[in-house]
């Protein structure tokens, strides 16, 4: 977590003195969520930071600096690694937050964390990377029969409540920004409301491409989560006999193991430094599941190295088929392993592919988010849903 590029801190507001409020679901590892909540955090140094779980020294010391509020959930037996199983809880928790006395809050939000309660004087943006995926459209990859056995019906009954709580929540958010057009139509579909897009930031300073040599191997960037699906690019490596190189962790590295052919290395969490290097030396990144955005593919792309992506999610928005990678047209073996040989007869222009990653630099993305922010703040008072015209583009 160290070499990334810096922000310049943001003032908002006629004498820029606005106590700001930053809420974010749980601070347990650094991923695409908590890469946009450091450009946040640097932009306004001064904000509280409000969170369910954290578990220190998990993420950045940009974040990490600031004044860090716990729910009740931190406090609970073994919360740092099983916050999950507290799901029930969250609606409670994330509503008990006293924001009095702040003038903005800013929720970055993939659970709960948009429900939260700001004060009638305050305006709430919620820059919103999904609506809860498996209260909603994902169920069954968490938490189906073929994963929970008889225990599924039981959450269902929990996740239906949930979904109906998020619902119901959904009108607390003065505005919703989101982080794709994906999403978007996600938000307009279980919320009702409109909603702009601002593309989340890429450190396209740190990832760069370098002089090392491009080896035979293909490369997982993700959390170990269902719904990314790794299975199927282990087994559509395995069809091809592609060495397979996995980062990251959770919950489905033991199943992963067990279906780990001898091509294949689980390497864990590993430092940004390590990842770039993997980045500049895979053949390609592979995206084998439907992202509601996508950090990695275009982490890996400001490398100068190209992506196999299902065609579905925010994918289509960060990957040129032919250009930048290959866009897979079904979540098949067959199909992801038709796509890899057609990476080793592919030639591509590695400036070609970081040319376009640049569309999604840091920098960009708070010019983009401070436009969202001003312009909520000088309406003041009641505001239509609409979406702004001044984001929604990466340039």
């Amino acid at each position: 977590m160290t070499g990334r590029s810096a922000i310049e801190p943001l003032s908002l507001g006629r004498n820029g003195r606005l106590r700001i409020a930053i809420v974010h679901d749980w601070l347990t590892g650094m991923r695409g969520g908590e890469r946009t909540l450091e450009v946040l955090c640097q932009l306004f140094p001064g904000a509280d930071l409000f969170t369910l779980v954290h578990v220190p020294g998990s993420v950045s010391p940009a974040i990490e600096r600031h004044p860090l509020h716990r729910s009740f959930i931190q406090r609970l037996p073994l919360a740092g690694r099983l916050y999950r199983h507290y799901l029930p809880l969250f609606p409670t928790a994330i509503e008990q937050f006293d924001l009095d006395g702040f003038d903005l809050v800013i929720s970055a939000s993939h659970c709960a964390a948009k429900s939260v309660v700001a004060p009638g004087r305050a305006r709430h943006l919620c820059y919103c990377f999904t609506p809860m995926r498996y209260a909603w459209d994902q169920f069954d990859a968490y938490f189906g029969a073929a994963r929970l056995g008889g225990a599924s019906r039981a959450a269902r009954a929990v996740l239906s409540h949930l979904a109906r709580w998020d619902a119901d929540t959904s009108g607390r958010p003065d505005r919703y920004v989101a982080i794709s057009q994906h999403v978007a139509r996600r938000i307009r579909r279980y919320y009702n409301r409109e909603a702009s897009v601002v593309y989340p930031p890429v450190d396209t300073d740190f990832y760069h491409p370098g002089e090392q040599p491009v080896e035979a191997f293909c490369l997982v960037v993700s959390a170990l989560v269902p719904y990314k699906r790794i299975d199927l690019a282990i087994a559509a490596c395995g069809k091809t006999r592609t060495p397979l190189k996995i980062v990251g962790q959770g919950p489905e590295r033991a199943r992963l193991e067990r279906l780990a052919g001898p091509g294949v290395e689980l390497l864990g969490a590993q430092p940004d430094e390590v990842v770039r290097d993997l980045y500049r030396r895979a053949t390609a990144v592979l995206l084998p599941g439907e992202e509601d955005f996508g950090i990695v593919p275009v982490e890996a792309q400001a490398c100068g190295r190209p992506v196999v992506a299902l065609a579905a999610g925010g994918a289509l928005e960060t990957v040129v088929d032919g250009e930048t990678g290959i866009l897979v047209a079904e979540s098949s073996i067959e199909a992801f392993a038709a796509a890899l040989d057609g990476v080793s007869r592919t030639t591509f222009d590695p400036g070609v592919i970081r040319g376009r990653a640049l569309r999604f630099s840091r920098e960009r993305f708070a010019r983009q988010i401070a436009d969202c922010l001003e312009q909520l703040l000088d309406d003041g008072g009641a505001i239509e849903d609409q979406p702004w015209s001044s984001a929604g583009t990466a340039s």
